[in-house]
């Protein structure tokens, strides 16, 4: 297991979320350990159907799987990544890469809405928009079709992760 200490060259942010890349299916683990040593920690789940021989059951799985967010903390990083299963802190160029926090909270507002929120390819094309009124008021995110569905896809770019939620078209507008 990877672990360092945090210097005075790290450019850690105030408030910044961080992302956790956990091992397959310690997810949920993770983010308990980690609330349980005082770390602030954000793990989006939603409901899915799995096929049994027998049976259906609806499982809560995350939303970004070997994913958790973490905000702050990063002083105490030896804490943090010497908690089981965690691979490593996502990083760019050797620093921690902190994740602007309106992809955060835009998430936290989709999966708390109540709006059916599931997995999503990640896209870079398609119309940029932002929701004008109702329970995802403000939230931003690119429009898709699928089927004659509308989804407005919520990504986390530095991990090349996205969400979709569906939407009505007619309640968005676009944005540069």
């Amino acid at each position: 297991m990877h672990s360092e200490v945090v210097t005075s060259h790290d450019q850690v942010q105030p408030g910044s979320w961080y992302a956790l890349y956990t091992k397959h299916q310690h997810e949920k683990a993770v983010a308990r350990n980690l609330n349980s040593k005082g770390f602030e920690t954000f793990l989006p789940l939603y409901a899915a159907a799995q096929n049994w021989k027998d049976r259906v059951k609806m499982l809560d799985l995350p939303l970004f799987p070997c994913y958790v967010f973490l905000k702050e903390g990063l002083a105490r990083r030896l804490d943090i990544m010497t908690t089981p299963g965690i691979h490593a802190l996502v990083s760019c160029a050797g620093q921690p890469a902190a994740i602007p926090a309106a992809e955060i909270e835009g998430i936290r507002q989709a999966v708390g809405s109540g709006a059916r929120v599931e997995p999503h390819p990640l896209l870079k094309c398609g119309d940029c928009v932002r929701v004008k009124c109702g329970p995802l008021a403000g939230v931003r995110g690119v429009l898709v079709r699928k089927k004659n569905i509308y989804r407005l896809v919520l990504s986390v770019e530095m991990l090349g992760k996205a969400a979709a939620v569906e939407v009505d078209a007619r309640l968005t507008e676009r944005v540069n």
